[in-house]
Formats: structure tokens, C-alpha cells, sequence
């Protein structure tokens, strides 16, 4: 079971880092396309009219599905934000409890978000609900993306749960710091 989690989990971000080059690829084509047309015109040719259509809006779509793509990912390694300064005040064993409770919180929290967007996803399916872009696309599938991220995370931070309630640590807490920008831990 350990296995296919770690593999859930950075399956996940993979596919949010392939959504971050799909976007930068899609802007060099763009920005390609833009040069070409301006040579043309300095040719004294009339422009190509090169254009990535709904460029902005494929981006965003692509974009809100790296950031919840990420979100499971990045607990695991321990790059979320974190704000420790009571739990490095009180003893070790309300820090632990406290933990437990913030995780039970959390889980309550992105899993009503995953149910949510859920039947949002689910909503736009049934009544075709598109964008209203030069391309339409249809809004269940970054729904359905973003969804897939939310229920990926809310795994994760249940994996964590259950390891801080049998006492272990949670991942963000045992993650290998050695990547961490300058002057943060």
C-alpha cells in the first residue's frame, strides 16, 4: 500500500509539472508566432496573423491543475507553509495531539473541497457546460483535474493521520530538508 501512495503522490506531480511546460510551450509558440508575424511586417509582407487560440484561458485551465496537482506532493516533501510556533512551545506530547488535530481539521476541510468540486465537475458533465473561449472547452475536464488533486491531497494528509495517530511522524515532519531555499527550514 505504501508503494502505490508514493507512486500516487508523485504521479500527481508529475503530471502538475507537465501542465507547467505545456503552458510555457504554449507561450513560446505564441511568442515565436508574434516575432514571425513582426519580421514579416518589417519585410514589408502583410502579417501571418499567427495565434495560439485561447491561449490565456487553455493556461489558466492548465495552471489551476499544477496547483492542485502539486498539492499532495509538495505536503510530502514539506514545502507547504507551515506556521510551528506553538507546537515548538508546548511539550512534546501536546505537540503531537495538537498535529493529529490540525490534520483531522485539514482533512475535514480539503475533503468537503473535494466534494464539492466533485459535483461541480459533475454538474458541468450533465449540462455541457463549456468555456466561453475560440476554443469551447469543456469545464468538467479541469474540473475533473482539479478534483483528482483535491482527492489526491486529502490521501495524503489521511496517510499522515493515520501515521501521526499510531505515533509515528507525519512525512513533512521526516521530509529530506536538503533542497531548502537559503536561510528557511
Amino acid at each position: 500500500m505504501r508503494r502505490f501512495l508514493n507512486v500516487l503522490y508523485k504521479s500527481a506531480g508529475a503530471l502538475a509539472a507537465v501542465c507547467l511546460v505545456l503552458i510555457a510551450l504554449m507561450v513560446i509558440v505564441q511568442v515565436f508566432g508574434r516575432i514571425y508575424d513582426g519580421l514579416l511586417g518589417l519585410l514589408g509582407y502583410p502579417p501571418y496573423g499567427f495565434l495560439v487560440p485561447s491561449l490565456a484561458e487553455i493556461a489558466g485551465f492548465l495552471l489551476v491543475g499544477a496547483s492542485f496537482l502539486a498539492l499532495a506532493s509538495t505536503l510530502r516533501l514539506g514545502d507547504h507553509i507551515r506556521v510551528t510556533i506553538l507546537l515548538q512551545q508546548v511539550p512534546k506530547r501536546l505537540a503531537h495531539v495538537l498535529e493529529a488535530w490540525c490534520l483531522l481539521v485539514a482533512l475535514g476541510i480539503i475533503g468537503y473541497f473535494a466534494w464539492q468540486s466533485g459535483l461541480q465537475a459533475s454538474d458541468s458533465y450533465v449540462y455541457h457546460e463549456v468555456s466561453f473561449g475560440i476554443i469551447p472547452v469543456p469545464l468538467w475536464i479541469p474540473q475533473a483535474v482539479m478534483t483528482f488533486g483535491l482527492a489526491v491531497f486529502a490521501v495524503s494528509i489521511l496517510d499522515d493521520l493515520c501515521r501521526v495517530l499510531f505515533g509515528g511522524k507525519a512525512s513533512y515532519q521526516t521530509a529530506n530538508r536538503a533542497d531548502a531555499i537559503e536561510g528557511v527550514e
